[in-house]
């Protein structure tokens, strides 16, 4: 439909003179598609952000050990959200053990040309042995 759309407009160029006018619809008929899809896009990114909410709360509810607190995080204010997320950092902190384990991983090697390429946040401590 766009493509006959513009071939229509191309082809009538001539008639008009491809006068203002003629550039003129063209250019209003496209920021008006533009800005409608901007619209559908948007309510199609909220009717998906619900419904993968509703999910995540069905999950929370389900299991016995969550908080069901976090149900409704959606509803807190910005400095509330900063503060349970504050709360889960000390959670999110990797172990030794799972550092050394991402390093195996990843296929880094204890090698004194490349201390300094190791990513901050799997850095080894250099007395430690990281071989197996």
């Amino acid at each position: 439909m766009a493509v006959l759309t513009i071939v229509v407009w191309a082809a009538t160029g001539p008639l008009f003179g491809y006068s203002d006018t003629w550039q003129l619809i063209i250019n209003t008929g496209t920021t008006i598609i533009t800005f409608l899809m901007v619209f559908l896009i948007q309510n199609t990114q909220n009717r998906d952000t619900a419904a993968i909410q509703l999910k995540l709360d069905e999950l929370i509810r389900a299991n016995e050990n969550a908080r069901n607190r976090m149900v409704c995080l959606e509803d807190l204010t910005e400095d509330d959200l900063k503060k349970v997320k504050a709360s889960f950092a000390p959670l999110a902190e990797p172990t030794q053990a799972s550092r050394l384990y991402m390093m195996r991983r990843r296929g880094f090697r204890k090698q004194k040309t490349c201390w300094n390429r190791w990513p901050p946040s799997i850095s080894p401590q250099r007395g430690a042995s990281h071989d197996r």
